[in-house]
């Protein structure tokens, strides 16, 4: 695939994410894992070593990482979703949260979205999203390994992020924090499909900024390694443009707010 199809498009603006599977060489995924591994502190041979259900590691720039975020179907992609100029190249991938088979409760398995700005407070819960989506462009997901349904995959609210988008709009710029958008636990959208975000080592979910999305316990047998960075803005977006030239990420939270979605 060279770049996303028209129905493809559509069905990100309508649903909140696309699906790019081979969207980086396994063999990258494979380089970046045996990072991954060895800063796990866990041996990959012996299951009793993995004691923790989930361990997060900081921002990989290391050249298996930051060339699997920069595959040229990837930047093509995000020239559709965002548009040509408005996005900053991934110079590294965020936050790892490798998942590892466990009885225990993980601890961050709740309906959520990805906070954007006002990150500076240590109160994660005072992180702030607005409906302009300040200083994020989209949230990804990067399978660094084989996902099954048994292996802990992210769960997405196919549409969520129609209804964030209304519940933003009359907060403007300030936006919510998401203690605000987490008081009644997401409810506004349980109604939604809940899909799997699985997949082979190398699959890429592109998604819209506001898409609520979760995390689950893990029950099966292999390690889930999944990186899951924004794409950060290079301009603000921008919900009124006077030559129309919105991107789908814009369409859909302006088809949220009239109504047409």
């Amino acid at each position: 695939m060279t770049e996303l199809s028209h129905a493809q498009i559509e069905r990100f603006i309508t649903e909140g994410f696309v699906r790019i599977d081979a969207a980086f060489p396994r063999s990258l995924a494979d380089e970046g894992r045996a990072i991954l591994w060895r800063d796990t502190g866990f041996d990959p041979l012996d299951p009793k070593t993995w004691t923790k259900p989930v361990v997060r590691l900081g921002m990989y720039g290391q050249r298996p990482f930051a060339d699997a975020a920069n595959t040229p179907v990837l930047r093509a992609a995000f020239d559709q979703l965002v548009g040509r100029g408005r996005w900053q190249p991934p110079a590294a991938l965020g936050t790892f949260p490798v998942r590892f088979p466990s009885p225990d409760d993980p601890g961050d398995a709740g309906w959520h979205v990805d906070a954007s700005f006002g990150t500076e407070n240590p109160d994660f819960m005072t992180w702030r999203v607005n409906v302009a989506s300040r200083g994020r462009a989209l949230l990804m997901l990067f399978l660094f390994s084989d996902v099954s349904e048994s292996d802990a995959p992210t769960r997405i609210r196919a549409g969520s992020h129609l209804d964030i988008a209304r519940q933003l709009a009359p907060a403007g710029e300030q936006g919510l924090t998401l203690r605000d958008l987490a008081a009644n636990g997401f409810a506004e959208t349980a109604h939604r499909q809940r899909v799997l975000a699985t997949g082979e080592a190398g699959t890429v979910y592109l998604c819209h900024p506001f898409l609520v999305h979760t995390a689950q316990p893990h029950r099966g047998t292999r390690p889930r390694f999944m990186a899951q960075p924004p794409l950060l803005p290079a301009e603000p977006l921008r919900l009124e443009r006077e030559h129309g030239d919105y991107s789908p990420v814009e369409r859909a939270i302006r088809g949220a707010l009239s109504g047409g979605l």
